[in-house]
């Protein structure tokens, strides 16, 4: 456009540049701008022309899917959705209605049982009972000879097998862990005694041990008798234990601790206890089990009913556990009390006994173990709901090793030929009894609940 000025303008422009530099600079720079306005139009315009060509020679593919085709030519100018009539809107509306109201529901809720007790066996249920035994028995022998008493571990396991025998086929197997333990230890330290006694008799007297004659060994028997201390005896059996709980600890299932919180998160009201004929206390395992347990039920207990199990045992297959199961069900009723009265005096409004109008079920109790006999046998006879831990051969459970067809029995087992045949026996009754068999203890959540909706 610029370049288009006649000829006779340039005279007045360069008068203007001739008068002035500034002015000079400022025409010079409109020039500039209105060049590169003029080459961008220019440049654009081309652009579009060459787009516009390219697109018309190029043929398009057709679509994959279905496109709906444009709708025909109409002599209306626009085009307008003729809704139905009213009486169309109303009939379809009225049928509608019909049809849901008429339906028949289908669906029936299912009823689902309040889970109020869960109890727990405790040696091979949620943790191997092999390892823990050795742990505690090396921890025996090292606090022994810190008395200056030299053993081995199996001394003190055979030293309980010969108490056992001595006292009888009844008395013998219905004693204490506790009493056979602190028996044993005595009686392994008065050995050592005399042992040691006779030796320096013998080598006062320059003679053989085996020389000795009865009255002197006689004397070395009483004064060993006197000499050992029955603190340094609890002394040594309270590291035992303490070395049990500890190991217990350590060897627990990976899963059971995850197990227990998901039960706890489900069932915030249920009351947790352990029912054991061994020696292991969960409310003593303070860095993993004891915050799950509300109690413990051990055969140490009960020294009467113990002893009348066992008089059973020895006699038929049909001996009675209702005493220590019994006392485990006491036990929640009391503390389901408690908590119910103290829910009461904080003010919280709970009406156990109808719920919507209906009256609630009595919560139901699940025992949970790996003795088809002991746990499931004398749980269900008590109207307790079982589930049977069966589990995977990588958590090491020794009782079907116990009483499988090829019977391995561990060192520390103590049961006579006559217990181990009505064992079995009772464990063939006790398989009708197992309401849900799991293989990993993750799978323990997912039981109960079937349990509580009756599947």
């Amino acid at each position: 456009e610029f370049e288009k000025i006649s000829s006779r303008h340039h005279n007045i422009i360069f008068y203007f540049i001739a008068s002035s530099k500034k002015r000079f600079l400022i025409f010079s720079t409109m020039k500039l701008s209105l060049c590169l306005l003029a080459a961008a139009i220019t440049t654009r315009q081309h652009y579009v022309e060459a787009f516009s060509l390219r697109m018309q020679s190029v043929k398009l593919p057709s679509p994959l899917r279905s496109v709906a085709s444009p709708p025909p030519p109409s002599t209306s100018s626009s085009l307008r959705f003729t809704p139905p009539s009213k009486s169309v809107l109303s009939v379809r509306l009225a049928t509608a209605s019909a049809t849901t109201e008429s339906a028949p529901s289908t669906e029936t809720p299912s009823k689902t049982k309040t889970l109020g007790l869960l109890t727990f066996d405790l040696d091979d249920s949620l943790y191997p009972i092999d390892p823990v035994l050795q742990d505690a028995n090396e921890i025996f022998v090292q606090t022994m000879s810190n008395y200056g008493y030299n053993l081995e571990p199996n001394d003190i396991v055979e030293a309980g097998k010969r108490i056992r025998e001595e006292a009888g086929p009844i008395a013998g197997k219905a004693m204490s862990h506790t009493e056979v333990r602190l028996e044993a230890i005595r009686r392994e330290m008065e050995r050592k005694m005399i042992e040691k006694k006779l030796q320096e008799c013998a080598e006062d007297w320059a003679t053989e041990v085996e020389s000795l004659t009865a009255p002197i060994r006689n004397s070395a028997e009483k004064w060993a008798k006197s000499a050992v201390s029955q603190t340094v005896v609890e002394s040594i059996y309270s590291a035992w234990e303490r070395e049990r709980h500890h190991s217990a600890e350590r060897h627990l299932y990976p899963d059971i601790i995850t197990s227990l919180q998901k039960i706890k998160e489900e069932h915030p009201d249920v009351v947790i206890g352990a029912v054991t004929d061994g020696k292991a206390n969960p409310m003593l395992m303070v860095f993993s089990l004891a915050p799950y347990f509300d109690f413990c039920m051990s055969w140490e207990d009960d020294a009467a009913g113990r002893i009348e199990f066992f008089k059973e045992l020895g006699n038929s297959t049909n001996a009675d556990l209702h005493w220590i199961y019994r006392a485990a069900y006491d036990k929640y009723t009391e503390i389901a009390e408690t908590k119910k009265g103290l829910r009461k005096s904080f003010g919280e409004d709970e009406a156990e006994e109808t719920r919507d109008g209906v009256e609630s079920d009595r919560p139901l109790w699940i025992h949970v173990g790996d003795d088809l006999a002991y746990d499931v046998g004398g749980s269900a006879s008590c109207g307790a709901k079982t589930i049977l831990l069966d589990l995977d051969e990588e958590y090491g459970q020794t009782a079907k090793v116990r009483f499988s067809p090829n019977a391995q029995m561990p060192s520390w087992n103590t049961a006579s030929d006559e217990e181990i045949v009505n064992r079995k026996a009772m464990n063939d009754a006790a398989e009708g009894m197992v309401d849900k068999r799991v293989t990993r203890l993750t799978m323990l959540p997912d039981a109960i609940d079937e349990i509580l909706k009756g599947e």
